[in-house]
Parts: structure tokens; C-alpha cells; sequence
């Protein structure tokens, strides 16, 4: 065997290991997906019979003029009586939202309501310590925390309070929802990939009897759980998934409520978009780190242990899709030479056509508004290629993150900006809260855009058409996300 030979089959092995890797994952959402479907139960929801016990809410800010107002305006407006629920406004801000919140603060007391601003000296812990600060404060047994963009509806603590009768639930959460997903094809597809984690992944996790999530924010905790599993620590980027772990391990259980949906605000530039997928991407491979040998160790069933590592480490997928990206290119010019022809792969197109069926139940027959089916479909036949493209125009950017998290390299908690932007009318504003400059993996997600499509040229050329398809939506998508990126950067006003 030659030299070649030997560096072809080594390219072979790099991008046959991400791909077996890829499969396993996609079935493992196709497994999730049967669990979804054979849980034709409706949650009988319980009776509070009257009794309304004392809620603390909590809204954990930073920096945020734009929504902050819209925010307290909304929570204030929950329909529970004013002497049963205290709201914090966590506020870590230092731009003009501390003014905003101080008003708002005043405004509110004056009509009645138990409202009050909580600062820090510091932001030691992010928003990991800014809710642990606050918990020792809260005079609720039962806390309800909202991220500054959310816009929960009047009837949400009747909707979530009377699961807590069961004394084993923990944490009840609701599905996000999405007041600006028709702002642009970017919420579009943001929304296109989250319905599926509200709906197959956490509806299914809990059919299944697995280990689900507290998602940050939309959500009620039961104090004594928090306190219980140790209390909010910031080790992580994804405090809730951490803290949602240590709890289930403890012995409390999630309930996930798909019918009770909170609104919130999709992102709406790119590089907001990223810092998101950044934090999401990381603190899920550091809480995976920190996580799966406790897991392991406790006595949950086989089951359990295999779907909350497949949960845990879900971001790490993006590590083979970038691996099977920049290997296929040299592949595609060698693979004739190896003798081993393009049908042997057709085995991984299981993982397709799995991935296709999830994304296909948890839009058009879930989270859509109801139309025409026709319409449905040709609007998902649409999406999914362009979902797919932009993933993989993603994978550096979050690979580099999910990369950072394993070598526990530590970075601070970068929220992502929201502007009240939910129609097209409205302008883009907040250069204070844009990037403002190019970063290096931007650069290099324009390099890779070249690189694949000098991939599409050559097999043009050469007729070597195996990976052509793969190597136009790569194109596509490192092209995409770079020119977004510096679209979307601050300019001077």
C-alpha cells in the first residue's frame, strides 16, 4: 500500500467516524419522535381548589432598554392576586436600563404591587449568581423566572402553580413560543430547529420517562428543589441544564407543559444569533463534562443513562458535521481510487430521512399555525435544505465553542441583545448592543465558503459528483452566515 493510499483511507476513517456519530444522534431523535407520538395522553391538569401560594418572579437583566419596559409592563399584568406573588428584577445593568427598570419600579409600587429592584456590587457568576443572590431573598416557595424578552401570558401561574401537587414535580416548564418569527428567513429558521426541541425533544424525553430540561427562562421551580440539588452554580454557561440535572438526580421530576406556550423574541441579527449558539453550544459540552460521570454513577436505568448522554452531549454533533464538511472535499477526489463506490454510503441516509420525519412532526403537524396542507408542505420542502445549509455554515462557530467547553476554557456569560422587533416595520437600532468587529472565526467561515466551493468547481470539472450536493450547501451556508455577520455589525450612526 502507498502513501496515498494510505492517507486516502485515513481521510476515508475521518469522515465515516462523524458520520456513524451523526447516525447514532439522528436515531436517537428518531426514538425520541416514537415516544412523542405514542403519548396521545393530554395532562389532566390538577386543581388548586382556591389555594394560591406565595410566587416570587424573577427577571434576570442586564443591559436590556429596549425590552425591559415591555417586560414588568407584562408580568404585572399576570392574573394572580397582587398580595400572593413578589416580583425582583434582577438588574445587573450599567446603561440607561437602570433607569428605565428604576421607573418602572416606582410606577408599579404606587398601583400596589410588591416589586422591587435587586443590584449586585458586581456580575460574579453572570446570571448563574445573579439568581443565586436573589434565591436567598425570595420569600416564595415557588419561583418563576422570565428572560428579559419574554412575554408570558395572564394566565401563567394558573396554568403551571396546580402541577405542583404532586410533590415529586420540581420544575414545570412551558414551550417557548415566537412573537417575531416571521420578521425574516434568520427567526424562520430559528424558530424551525427550537419547535423541534419544544415539542419531539421535551414532550418525548418526559413520554419516555427521561431526564429532561429547565430551559432558563418560561419556566417555575419549586424552591425547595433548588435548594435541594445544591442552588444555581456558574461553572457553566448553561446553568439551567446544569441545575436541571443536579435536581432529576436528586430525585424531582419536570413536567413540560407543550400547551402552555410563553412568547418571546427570536434574534434577529446574525452575530446575536452566534453568541447565543456560543453560550447554548458550550455551556452544553461543559455541563456534559461535569455532568455524565455523575450520571453514570447513579442508579438511573440504562435507558436513562443513554438518552441523557445523547442529551448532554447534543452540541457536540456539530464537531462531526464540520469534520465530514472539510474531509469530504479531498475525499470526493480519492474515493474512486479506494474502490469503494458512493452507494456504500447510502446506509447513513437513515440518518436523513430520520432527521427529516422529526423536523417534519414537530413543525407542520405541531408548531405551525394551521393552514393549508399543501402550503405546510411546500413551505417545509423549502426550509429544511436551507436549515440544513445554515447548520452547516454554523458547525465552526460551534464547534470552536464546544471545543472551548471540554478544555473547561472559561469565557463570560454574553447575553444576547433583544431590540422589540417583531415585524418587518420595524427598524434594526442598538449599535451599543451590535458587535463591532469582525471575529477571527467570521474570517475563517469566508475562507471555508471558498473552500467548498473550489469543492463544487472541482468536481464539476472532474466529474466527480458524489459529495457535489453536500459541497453546494456548505457553499451556501459558510457564505450565508459570513455575509450576515458582517452585515450585521455596528456601523456609525
Amino acid at each position: 500500500m502507498d502513501g496515498l493510499q494510505v492517507i486516502s483511507y485515513v481521510l476515508l476513517g475521518l469522515y465515516v467516524l462523524p458520520l456513524v456519530y451523526i447516525t447514532i444522534y439522528c436515531l436517537m431523535q428518531l426514538h425520541l419522535l416514537v415516544k412523542y407520538k405514542q403519548d396521545n395522553e393530554q395532562n389532566e391538569k390538577p386543581d388548586l381548589n382556591g389555594h394560591r401560594p406565595f410566587v416570587t418572579i424573577q427577571l434576570p437583566i442586564y443591559n436590556e432598554l429596549y425590552v425591559v419596559e415591555r417586560l414588568i409592563d407584562n408580568i404585572t399584568a399576570i392574573d394572580y392576586p397582587k398580595d400572593k406573588f413578589e416580583i425582583h428584577v434582577l438588574d445587573d445593568s450599567n446603561d440607561e436600563t437602570v433607569d428605565i427598570i428604576n421607573r418602572k419600579v416606582e410606577e408599579y409600587k404606587a398601583k400596589g404591587f410588591n416589586i422591587e429592584r435587586i443590584m449586585r456590587d458586581d456580575r460574579v457568576g453572570f446570571k448563574a449568581g445573579a439568581l443565586k443572590a436573589a434565591t436567598l431573598r425570595a420569600k416564595g416557595k415557588y419561583i418563576a423566572i422570565f428572560d428579559a424578552d419574554f412575554l408570558p401570558k395572564p394566565s401563567f401561574l394558573k396554568d403551571t402553580l396546580p402541577y405542583f401537587e404532586d410533590p415529586k414535580i420540581g420544575i414545570v416548564q412551558t414551550r417557548w413560543g415566537h412573537v417575531n418569527q416571521n420578521y425574516s428567513l434568520l427567526t424562520e429558521l430559528q424558530a424551525f430547529q427550537l419547535n423541534v426541541h419544544f415539542t419531539v425533544e421535551q414532550r418525548g424525553r418526559m413520554a419516555g420517562n427521561y431526564l429532561l430540561q429547565f430551559n432558563g427562562t418560561a419556566g417555575i421551580w419549586r424552591k425547595e428543589a433548588i435548594d435541594s440539588a445544591g442552588g444555581w452554580e456558574a461553572d457553566t454557561l448553561t446553568e439551567d441544564l446544569d441545575l436541571s440535572y443536579r435536581a432529576q438526580l436528586k430525585g424531582w421530576e419536570i413536567t413540560y407543559l407543550e400547551d402552555v406556550i410563553s412568547p418571546a423574541e427570536l434574534p434577529i441579527e446574525m452575530n446575536g444569533l452566534k453568541s447565543q449558539q456560543f453560550r447554548w453550544m458550550k455551556g452544553g459540552a461543559e455541563t456534559a463534562k461535569k455532568m455524565l460521570p455523575t450520571v453514570w454513577k447513579s442508579d438511573l436505568s440504562f435507558p436513562k443513562k443513554l438518552h441523557a448522554s445523547a442529551h448532554l452531549l447534543g452540541s457536540s454533533v456539530f464537531l462531526s458535521v464540520f469534520a465530514i464538511g472539510v474531509f469530504s472535499v479531498p475525499l470526493a477526489f480519492v474515493i474512486d481510487d479506494l474502490g469503494i463506490g458512493v452507494q456504500y454510503f447510502w446506509i447513513f441516509i437513515i440518518s436523513l430521512l430520520a432527521i427529516i420525519q422529526v423536523y417534519y412532526v414537530a413543525n407542520v403537524k405541531t408548531a405551525w399555525p394551521k393552514e393549508k396542507k399543501l402550503k405546510m408542505i411546500l413551505k417545509f420542502i423549502f426550509l429544511f435544505p436551507v436549515f440544513l445549509s445554515l447548520s452547516m455554515g454554523l458547525s465552526l462557530h460551534n464547534s470552536v465553542a464546544v471545543i472551548q467547553g471540554f478544555l473547561g476554557k472559561k469565557s463570560a456569560f454574553i447575553r444576547t441583545p433583544k431590540f422589540n422587533i417583531q415585524t418587518i416595520k420595524d427598524k434594526l437600532k442598538g449599535q451599543i448592543y451590535l458587535e463591532q468587529k469582525i471575529p477571527l472565526t467570521t474570517i475563517f467561515e469566508g475562507i471555508l465558503a471558498l473552500y467548498f466551493a473550489c469543492g463544487v468547481i472541482g468536481a464539476i470539472y472532474t466529474a466527480q459528483y458524489a459529495f457535489l450536493y453536500m459541497h453546494v450547501l456548505l457553499t451556501i451556508g459558510y457564505a450565508t452566515i459570513f455575509y450576515l455577520s458582517v452585515k450585521h455589525l455596528a456601523t456609525k450612526p
